[in-house]
């Protein structure tokens, strides 16, 4: 007598856009693996039955690439080589609504806060002792902390607040704790990161501590190197180059995004244009005075998009 055995759940997870998605990525594989899931990240085998798509939402490019993405999926879905099809990520939390009545091969669409939710629907427990417990993706010898989410900025060219909220900064201790254990995983270089790393602080300790932060994981064993990305001018707090002269593991590196307006733009784009980094020349020379007279990082790379 032939006995029918029952297949166990797959899960394929694709990751779209920034590291910051990335990261969330990390934490939904770490919790899926938690609650025994067998779970894959971008794999190009087509032996999972349930894809979970972490769609960008930022700018036109990434956009496309996120729906385009998914149509595919559902196409594999409807020709029935996977079972389930989630969503989830900065796309389907500005767009769920439009994108629910246009693609209902999505079994389920959930916001950049919802990870408890797309545990619920896959029926796994949100397990919050691993918190900090976070499984890479990366090459084993570096790994991305996200120090916060969100930002408070309200430009009219941005819809990061509409897609991650406002901004909340995670405590230090918390930070070192998952650094602690990114260490113990053979990591060595860290890279932080945010929407805006500069801010970090302000929600918690009503000031911007991201050199305390800098600091306290200096101390963490077993990490070589720290690297700054998203670090924006407004109100920049130049006690960090203090930091990278006074603590050998802070890479001399600093990663600030600029962007360029036609002058009839700007006041259409409200303030924020110069706040969140868009500057002009002259917030451009006022920030090369300032480095000159402070121990100012060797590397200063700059992405810069005009339009």
């Amino acid at each position: 007598m032939k006995t029918r055995t029952i297949k166990q759940d797959k899960i394929n997870v694709i990751t779209l856009g920034c590291s910051k998605n990335l990261v969330d990525s990390e934490n939904l594989i770490t919790q899926l693996k938690a609650n025994d899931y067998d779970v894959v990240h971008d794999s190009e085998e087509e032996d999972a039955n349930i894809v979970i798509i972490n769609t960008c939402g930022f700018i036109d490019v990434a956009k496309q690439e996120s729906i385009d993405t998914i149509l595919a999926y559902a196409g594999v879905k409807s020709e029935g080589d996977i079972d389930k099809l989630y969503v989830t990520g900065c796309l389907s939390q500005r767009y769920r609504d439009d994108l629910e009545k246009e693609i209902p091969e999505v079994d389920a669409w959930f916001g950049t806060l919802e990870l408890p939710g797309l545990l619920s629907r896959l029926n796994a427990d949100y397990k919050h002792d691993l918190i900090g417990e976070r499984l890479i993706t990366t090459p084993p010898h570096y790994a991305y902390l996200k120090i916060s989410e969100g930002c408070n900025r309200t430009c009219s060219f941005c819809a990061i607040p509409l897609m991650r909220g406002k901004h909340v900064s995670r405590p230090i201790e918390s930070l070192v704790l998952e650094a602690k254990n990114l260490a113990k995983r053979g990591v060595k270089e860290l890279m932080l990161i945010a929407q805006e790393l500069t801010y970090y602080g302000l929600d918690l300790y009503k000031k911007r501590e991201l050199p305390a932060l800098l600091d306290a994981l200096c101390e963490v064993e077993g990490i070589e190197w720290i690297r700054l990305h998203y670090a924006y001018p407004s109100k920049f707090p130049l006690e960090i180059f203090d930091a990278m002269a006074r603590q050998p593991k802070v890479c001399n590196y600093l990663d600030i995004p600029l962007q360029g307006f036609p002058a009839k733009q700007k006041q259409s784009l409200r303030k924020c244009a110069i706040l969140c980094g868009r500057w002009n020349l002259k917030d451009w020379a006022f920030f090369s005075t300032a480095t000159k007279k402070t121990p100012a990082p060797s590397t200063l790379k700059t992405i810069y998009q005009k339009r």
